[in-house]
């Protein structure tokens, strides 16, 4: 199943509020998701275990431009979020425009803020607001050795990983 977009966060707030009231926890993780890598998938795999829904917040392109620098991001808002609605386990995908996702979350206000592992439960910069509202952090995924950044710097400065690949092209 393909996840809703849901663009407007605002949206979603009555959504998140009805399923809560089923009886449903809600997860809500968060990133620029550019470039979509095994990372990212592990992250919102684990990130789905953690509740029965699981929201995943996509920067929007000023905001990945700001927290991510010159030329990012690579992909429009639009197509990370079609990108990563198709990831199983994530329900909802929506977007947001400042640089942490402090005020999404104590709007929409989940019962879990998941992080990746390059954050601490202690360094989360959202902690507080979630902590506030009642919610928990959790941290998720594996290591941190995978990241955008790095994947588009060897696509840009290294000729022998973007050239052919033997059996594949000619």
């Amino acid at each position: 199943m393909i996840a809703r977009i849901v663009a407007d966060h605002g949206n979603l707030k009555p959504i998140l509020t009805a399923a809560r009231r089923g009886g449903l926890t809600v997860a809500l993780t968060n990133g620029c998701f550019d470039l979509l890598h095994v990372g990212h998938v592990r992250l919102l795999r684990d990130a789905s275990t953690l509740a029965d829904l699981l929201v995943v917040a996509v920067n929007s392109d000023a905001s990945a431009h700001t927290n991510k620098g010159s030329g990012r991001p690579i992909l429009s808002v639009a197509e990370r979020m079609e990108v990563v609605a198709a990831i199983a386990g994530v329900d909802f995908v929506t977007s947001f425009d400042e640089p942490t996702a402090a005020s999404l979350l104590d709007s929409l206000r989940p019962d879990i803020h998941v992080k990746g592992t390059d954050w601490t439960a202690d360094t989360v910069p959202e902690r507080d607001v979630v902590h506030a509202y009642g919610g928990r952090v959790e941290i998720a995924g594996d290591p941190k050795t995978h990241s955008s950044s790095e994947l588009i710097h060897r696509l840009r400065h290294d000729p022998a990983r973007r050239g052919s690949r033997p059996g594949r092209d000619s």
